[in-house]
C-alpha cells in the first residue's frame, strides 16, 4: 500500500526527476540541491528537507514537490489548481447580475441585443482566463 505522506529527502540519494519521466535527480556536492541529468534543471531542498523547489524556472510561480517514497507530489497548490472554481464563480456572478438586467430591458430587440452581447463578452472573459491558465 502506497503512502502519500511526505518523507524527508535524503541528500545522498538520487530520485526520479519531477519534470521528466526518464531523468534522475543527482545530489550536487557540498550543497542542499539536486540536478537532473536529463533536463539540466536544479532543485533546492526547502522546508526542513521535505520539499524540493525548482530553482531556475520560466513559470510565474515557483514549482515545488514533496517526495512520498514512490513519486513526487505538488507541494503547494498554485493558481492553476484553484482556477476552475474561481472561473465558475465569476460566471455565476455574471449570470446573477446580467441576466436580470437583460430580462428587465424593454422588449424591443434593439435594446435587448446590446445587453446580450455584453453578457456573452463578459461570460467569455473567465473562459479566456481559464484557457490561458491551463495552456502549456
Amino acid at each position: 500500500m502506497q503512502t502519500h505522506k511526505a518523507q524527508k529527502i535524503d541528500l545522498n540519494t538520487d530520485y526520479p526527476c519531477p519534470c521528466r519521466r526518464r531523468g534522475r535527480l543527482v545530489p550536487i556536492s557540498l550543497t542542499e540541491a539536486f540536478g537532473c541529468n536529463r533536463c539540466q534543471q536544479i532543485f533546492v531542498v526547502q522546508d526542513s528537507g521535505y520539499v524540493i523547489e525548482q530553482l531556475s524556472t520560466t513559470y510565474p510561480y515557483k514549482r515545488s514537490w514533496r517526495w512520498s517514497g514512490h513519486q513526487w507530489n505538488f507541494a503547494h497548490s498554485g493558481f492553476r489548481e484553484n482556477y476552475l472554481p474561481l472561473a465558475l464563480g465569476m460566471i455565476g456572478v455574471l449570470l446573477v447580475i446580467c441576466l436580470p438586467l437583460a430580462l428587465r430591458a424593454p422588449n424591443h430587440p434593439s435594446s435587448t441585443i446590446p445587453w446580450l452581447v455584453l453578457f456573452i463578452l463578459l461570460a467569455m472573459l473567465p473562459a479566456l482566463m481559464l484557457w490561458l491558465a491551463y495552456r502549456r
